[in-house]
């Protein structure tokens, strides 16, 4: 018996309105199938069914291609690779620039240690080859996002990125998986799909974008709204420099426990044997791949 319905589905109504007559009346553009009338979908009286499908379009094509949970890397868009930072002090020209310049290039060290955490990550075995655990994923962009992908990529491993349309991207990293690359308007919504199915979080230097982020995973599990996972702050002098932890404790905002959330770590390795221990010791049952 067929799975069809008796009436036709969207697709049948497309390919036969697109044969009807041309009249004043079929040209106008209120005779357009909803669906397909763009300028109506952008009306401002829409942006609920727009934050709707943005939040369904991802989810349906991740479990369509077996992602059951994700590895999540955080950090700056400005942090260049290794070869990007040779060339960034060549080129810099007064005392200014320069000091930029070897700010950041100290920082390429992270890339690596990017690139190499989510190469490990990618060669764990799987124990369903139908359904991926700790796929990588990041916001798609250049620098920590490309280490990120670009680590997965290098073992021949899928990897997702959540972009977002901005002025100044013209477009997502060369080493997403392009089944698994996807653009958003909302960042409400790219935020929630970057925590929604996340097992595990490496969080490098960054900016505003980064600090955004980190509040809002810290927000989640403080409130419980998110189940605790390992959260990898790389760059302890950073971090401390940039946020005041045990000031937040010694004011009373919040408690000694809560710095128990995350862990800081320098290198790919050191962060890889902290996820490990967390779910060799987690009995959820959420990330079913074997640790030992």
């Amino acid at each position: 018996m067929s799975n069809r319905t008796i009436t036709p589905d969207a697709l049948d109504d497309v390919i036969n309105a697109s044969h009807v007559l041309k009249t004043p009346q079929t040209t106008n553009p209120s005779f357009k199938l909803a669906f397909q009338d763009s300028d109506f979908l952008l009306r401002e009286e829409l942006r609920p069914v727009r934050f709707q499908l943005e939040l369904l379009k991802p989810d349906i094509i991740l479990k369509e291609a077996g992602i059951e949970s994700t590895f999540v890397f955080y950090g700056s868009a400005r942090i260049p690779s290794p070869e990007q930072a040779d060339e960034m002090l060549q080129i810099a020209k007064d005392e200014k620039a320069k000091k930029i310049a070897q700010s950041l290039a100290d920082k390429s060290r992270y890339y690596t240690e990017a690139r190499k955490l989510a190469r490990i990550v990618s060669e764990i075995p799987q124990p369903d080859p139908q359904k991926r655990h700790l796929v990588v994923c990041s916001g798609g962009g250049p620098s920590i996002m490309e280490a990120a992908n670009r680590g997965a990529h290098d073992v021949g491993a899928p990897s997702i990125g959540f972009g977002i349309v901005l002025p100044f991207e013209t477009a997502p990293n060369p080493y997403i998986t392009p089944d698994l690359s996807f653009q958003f308007h909302y960042f409400a919504l790219r935020k929630t799909h970057l925590m929604l199915r996340a097992r595990a979080f490496a969080i490098f230097p960054g900016g505003f974008g980064t600090l955004d982020e980190v509040f809002e995973l810290l927000t989640l599990i403080h409130t419980h709204r998110l189940e605790a996972v390992p959260i990898l702050f790389y760059g302890r002098d950073f971090w401390n420099k940039i946020i005041n932890f045990d000031a937040l404790v010694e004011e009373s905002m919040i408690s000694a426990e809560d710095l128990r959330f995350f862990q800081f770590v320098d290198t790919a390795e050191e962060g890889w044997a902290v996820i490990c221990d967390f779910w060799q010791h987690d009995k959820t049952g959420r990330v079913p791949i074997d640790f030992e």
